[in-house]
């Protein structure tokens, strides 16, 4: 069974509940889930993963604090080790969602795959924005297999 970590980071739960319909998705796909807080997420969450979804809330532009921190954490312990593994990107926002640009780019310095395209959410996740999130997830899983 193929394993997929959500990572991600929230200040207000709107993050926090995209990570989870995130989640649910991997999981009504048939694979293994793993939700961490970025900062209590460990590089070697990302090399026990066969794909990753990374989220955050939108931060003047550029991903949250929480998010960022396990990237640079996460860098050199995995470097060379995680290149075309998957990777799916999401970010929830209040009118920007640019966020999702320095996601996609550390994401290529990681040597990542990307498995989908990403979602954007305004604010907190609901209707289609959950069915998309839950498509991601799914998209996701498949591709860690």
């Amino acid at each position: 069974m193929s394993k997929v970590l959500v990572v991600y980071c929230s200040m207000t739960g709107n993050t926090k509940a995209a990570a989870e319909a995130v989640a649910e998705g991997v999981r009504s796909a048939g694979a293994k889930v793993v939700v961490k807080d970025g900062v209590d997420a460990q590089p070697g969450d990302l090399l026990a993963a066969d794909a990753v979804a990374l989220g955050s809330y939108d931060a003047f532009s550029y991903m949250g604090g929480g998010l960022k921190d396990f990237l640079d954490r996460a860098f050199y312990p995995t470097q060379n080790q995680v290149t075309d593994k998957p990777y799916a990107a999401f970010v929830t926002h209040g009118g920007g969602g640019r966020a999702i640009g320095s996601i996609e780019s550390i994401a290529g310095s990681f040597k990542l795959k990307k498995a989908a395209e990403p979602v954007l959410v305004k604010g907190l996740p609901a209707g289609q924005a959950v069915t998309d999130l839950k498509a991601l997830g799914s998209k996701l899983a498949a591709a860690a297999k």
